[in-house]
């Protein structure tokens, strides 16, 4: 089990987990620690309150969870070997986020921190493009649009 008890992948190198219950970043980041980092790096991703000006009730997150799990993993592993990391975690939430609760939390550690900075930008942009991970935001008069993966429909095909 990943922190925050959810299935999920670990090693050495760090894990990747999804999660309905409120991410921990402390723990996020704990998991990447090691003698040989001279550079942490842990990057929250918040639900915002307002976005383009209109309110946001909450953000609702689902996905197909083995695939999506399978997707972060690949994209962890494929950051410590492309910016030389020492070990690297990502926990993606699932589920109704309120606003200023954490939604994503992405830890990188590396010998030094130019690598663990580049690797955490990295993985955010590639999260975003790659993950089957949708995003509805639920606005004050109900209406709900889901977002991203722009490229993917969504499960089921509800809106």
């Amino acid at each position: 089990m990943a922190p925050n008890g959810s299935p999920g992948t670990r090693d050495p190198l760090g894990h990747v987990a999804c999660c309905r219950e409120p991410i921990d970043p402390a723990a996020v980041l704990e998991a990447v620690r090691h003698v040989d980092a001279g550079g942490n790096v842990l990057f929250v991703g918040t639900a915002r309150g307002t976005t383009d000006g209109v309110a946001t009730r909450w953000l609702e997150y689902d996905a197909h969870e083995p695939l999506a799990v399978a997707t972060l993993d690949g994209l962890r592993r494929d950051a410590i070997n492309r910016f030389d990391l020492v070990a690297c975690a990502v926990v993606h939430r699932l589920g109704i986020v309120p606003p200023g609760e954490a939604s994503v939390a992405v830890a990188t550690s590396a010998p030094h921190r130019a690598s663990a900075f580049a690797a955490a930008e990295w993985l955010m942009a590639a999260i975003k493009r790659d993950v089957p991970i949708w995003k509805a935001e639920e606005r004050p008069d109900g209406r709900r649009d889901w977002l991203h993966p722009e490229s993917a429909p969504r499960p089921g095909g509800r809106a």
